[in-house]
Formats: structure tokens, C-alpha cells, sequence
């Protein structure tokens, strides 16, 4: 006998009601890998691996979420040319397709600028670990950008008490911002201001000439953690797109079993 099973209606359990009263302020998908269209600086586009966590609020009313919406969206906007602000759209029709009040979502990928050596002046391309996170809360939209920048710290220390060298080490400025979203920052312009703040730039193709260059630049101008992070802050808080931004500079020492760190949180009203 033929089973009538398959014609009837698939049972929405999703849209249950759930008696527990209980909001949730996130629920969706982490960990999603996703290829995106990032719009670079200079009317190119850079295709790159990201990692996507989708996510918006439930209702009490529901038992829960459509997982798959989340999917379906990711598939629409994974052929869109972004650019990082570019996310409120992608939030708004979260918001609408699962009836939620509000939403968020977060790409993490590695972004990769071409460099020049500073002397020989060869060029290789240098990745760096970025994000594109949104926050919409009802029409309350907030885009942040953020990037882990790979730096030299010379020491000021080691160089004025030593008769010779002093120690240098690899050091991480990581970053986060926000700004209007009339406003536009892009990747390469913050990452190389970033740049400036350390002892010296890191490269990913040096020569014999190169290598003299900076590590006798770094001698030249030795920083402590305090100080890449005093003038990162100084950089943001003169910049007046920039409403909020977090800081952090990671020395991980060569001559010590620890790293260094320093980090600074301020918003701008």
C-alpha cells in the first residue's frame, strides 16, 4: 500500500510555542565558511576565504530558529563586491526573513596587500587577519573593522643600558573600530598608518640590503608596548570618523618566558 505520509505538510516545529518565557538575545550558525568579494582600495576586488557567525534574536514565543535562512542569506551576499559597511543589508534581511528584532554578523578572513621591500624594493604579498562585524539592533546599526597587525618592537631599555645591540621582537597591534556608516576606512590605508606606530614594519620578502635597513631602523627608533599603544590611541582619537575603538599591542619577547600587552578601550560619546 502506498504510503499518504508524504502528502501531508511538512510540521513547522520551529514556530512551536515555547511556555519557558524565555528571550534569546543570539542564536544561529559559527564556524561557516564562506568565499567573499571584498571591494579593495583602487576599484579591484579581492576574492578570500572567510569564516562567517550569523546569528539574531529569538522571541519566546518561538521554540526556535530557521538554521537554514541563515544559509540562505550567506549564499545571497557571498556574491556581493563589499565593502565592510556594506553588512547592513545583510543584517536587514536577517531581521526580516527569521521576524527578528535584532541581528549580527561577523566574517573573519585574511586580507592580502602587496608589499615593497623597503630597499631592494621587490614585492610579495603580506596576509593579515581582518574582520567585518555588524550589530543591528531594530534600526540601530553599528559596523566595526578590525585587523591584527604583525610589527618590530625594539626595546628602549635593552638599548640604553646595553654597550651593543639591544633585543628586538615579532609584536601584534590588534585593532577594532567603528564609524558611521556614511563614513569608509579602508583596510590598506588603516593597516599602513598602523604600520607606522611600531619600531619598524614587517615584510614578508627581505634581501641582505632590506634586512640592514630595518633592523638598523628599528635601532633607530625603539618602542615599548606603552608607546606603539600611546600612539595608536593618539592616531584614533584624532581621526574623526572613528566613534569607538579597542587597541592592543603584544610583545612576545625574545629574552623573556612571557609576552608584554598593553590595551586601551575608548568611545567617543
Amino acid at each position: 500500500m502506498k504510503s499518504r505520509l508524504k502528502d501531508l505538510p511538512l510540521r513547522d516545529v520551529q514556530n512551536l510555542a515555547d511556555k519557558r518565557g524565555i528571550d534569546i538575545q543570539k542564536v544561529g550558525i559559527k564556524n561557516v565558511d564562506v568565499p567573499l568579494i571584498i571591494q579593495r582600495k583602487g576599484n579591484d576586488n579581492q576574492v578570500v576565504y572567510a569564516t562567517a557567525q550569523i546569528c539574531a534574536s529569538l522571541d519566546s514565543n518561538f521554540k526556535g530558529t530557521h538554521m537554514s535562512r541563515f544559509m540562505e542569506i550567506l549564499n545571497e551576499w557571498r556574491e556581493k563586491e563589499l565593502l565592510g559597511v556594506d553588512i547592513k543589508g545583510c543584517l536587514e534581511a536577517i531581521q526580516k526573513k527569521l521576524g527578528a528584532k535584532s541581528s549580527q554578523v561577523k566574517f573573519s578572513f585574511k586580507y592580502f596587500i602587496e608589499k615593497e621591500a623597503p630597499v631592494s624594493k621587490q614585492k610579495s604579498l603580506m596576509a593579515y587577519d581582518c574582520t567585518f562585524e555588524g550589530n543591528l539592533d531594530g534600526d540601530k546599526y553599528k559596523f566595526f573593522l578590525g585587523t591584527k597587525v604583525p610589527v618590530t618592537t625594539l626595546c628602549p631599555c635593552s638599548k640604553e643600558i646595553s654597550d651593543y645591540s639591544a633585543h628586538n621582537q615579532r609584536a601584534l597591534i590588534k585593532v577594532l573600530i567603528s564609524y558611521d556608516e556614511n563614513e569608509h576606512i579602508w583596510l590598506e590605508d588603516l593597516i599602513s598608518e598602523i604600520e607606522k606606530k611600531a619600531s619598524c614594519e614587517v615584510y614578508p620578502l627581505l634581501k641582505r640590503e632590506d634586512e640592514k635597513y630595518v633592523t638598523e631602523y628599528a635601532y633607530d627608533h625603539p618602542k615599548f608596548v606603552e608607546d606603539v599603544l600611546r600612539d595608536v590611541v593618539l592616531m584614533f582619537r584624532n581621526d574623526s570618523r572613528i566613534k569607538y575603538f579597542e587597541a592592543e599591542v603584544e610583545s612576545i619577547e625574545s629574552i623573556h618566558n612571557h609576552s608584554a600587552w598593553a590595551y586601551q578601550l575608548e568611545s567617543k560619546g
